[in-house]
């Protein structure tokens, strides 16, 4: 499956960073393309018929629009990161840019920086973990964190909840890991 992730600018027309923390009609974007893209939307009476839609328009979007540098490098940043490489200044010498200007590509790109996004790959490689030990210790070794306290930090921060809590409300609600539902399922 191809990530989305760094793709903002070519698919949008925007850099991620234009559009992170708001609601922006397709129209303010894409112009007269996205109302009218909107109206079709509107129109469509179910969802192949949505999908496709919504595929043509990327399609036609995607031969009309620039892919800049900062959009590649931030993609290959990704790459790395949700590899093995966990430190953004590691990715940034590995791509043979500075850290600083790593993070204005990414940002721009991804709408978040490296150092966030990370983290949240961290987290999301400890859920996946989680599934086959509970030894927190090792999960936080094996996933990327200096020690079990830095990803229980990381779990109170991003998720609300311990990584007890949130495994026992993930096995209250049925969820299964590496299912693609869980992380989904338990923002409810």
């Amino acid at each position: 499956m191809q990530r989305t992730t760094g793709w903002s600018a070519p698919l949008l027309g925007v850099a991620a960073s234009a559009l992170t923390d708001r609601i922006v009609p397709q129209e303010d974007i894409w112009g007269r393309s996205g109302g009218d893209l909107c109206l079709e939307l509107l129109a469509a009476r179910s969802l192949p018929e949505v999908l496709d839609r919504i595929s043509h328009a990327i399609a036609l979007r995607t031969h009309q629009t620039f892919d800049p540098a900062s959009a590649r490098l931030a993609r290959r940043a990704v790459r790395l990161l949700e590899g093995d490489e966990v430190r953004v200044e590691s990715v940034a010498k590995q791509l043979g840019v500075t850290a600083r200007h790593l993070r204005r590509a990414f940002t721009e790109s991804v709408g978040i920086g490296p150092k966030d996004f990370a983290r949240a790959v961290r987290l999301q490689r400890a859920v996946g973990m989680a599934a086959n030990s509970k030894d927190w210790g090792r999960i936080a070794a094996s996933s990327g964190y200096y020690d079990q306290a830095h990803l229980i930090a990381d779990f109170r921060e991003l998720v609300g909840l311990t990584p007890g809590a949130f495994l026992k409300r993930a096995d209250d609600r049925g969820v299964r890991f590496g299912s693609g539902e869980a992380e989904a399922d338990l923002h409810d």
